[in-house]
């Protein structure tokens, strides 16, 4: 399964509130995008996660926000594997608006979440070999 994985995203209309940035629940559908996308570009479907009676739910999620993103801009979420053991996974998300001119860019916002794997009956079971990637976080004195 990949580690990390980005996916281009056009702002669209429907996404943003008022004042013409992207309203702040959205940004919620980016990173499950993101982390199904991610699932696909490695060969497995959230269906078949799902038909095998395994459910991936949002345990935790911290957002923060840089920047705001508008109307019609296009954007690149990065979307990396942080934590992947036992019945969690963590991901960290980067959401970037390139600059016109190729050269800088923008940092529009930065999140962590946290998955749990349960089944159909809401108890947390051990993540399907299929995900099991055993990535752990380093611990304290652990030289990288």
């Amino acid at each position: 399964m990949n580690h990390q994985h980005e996916i281009p995203i056009r702002v669209h209309y429907h996404e943003v509130d008022g004042q013409g940035r992207v309203h702040n629940a959205q940004y919620l559908n980016y990173f499950e995008r993101g982390r199904v996308e991610m699932l696909r570009a490695s060969g497995v479907s959230y269906r078949q996660i799902e038909d095998s009676g395994t459910l991936l739910v949002v345990r935790n999620m911290n957002v923060h926000f840089h920047m705001p993103a508008l109307f019609d801009d296009q954007l690149l979420l990065q979307t990396r594997i942080g934590y992947c053991h036992g019945a969690r996974i963590e991901h960290h998300y980067r959401l970037i608006r390139k600059h016109p001119d190729g050269i800088g860019q923008d940092l529009i916002v930065t999140a962590t979440s946290e998955i749990a794997s349960i089944d159909r009956n809401g108890r947390v079971q051990r993540l399907p070999p299929m995900l099991q990637l055993n990535i752990r976080p380093a611990k304290s004195g652990d030289v990288s």
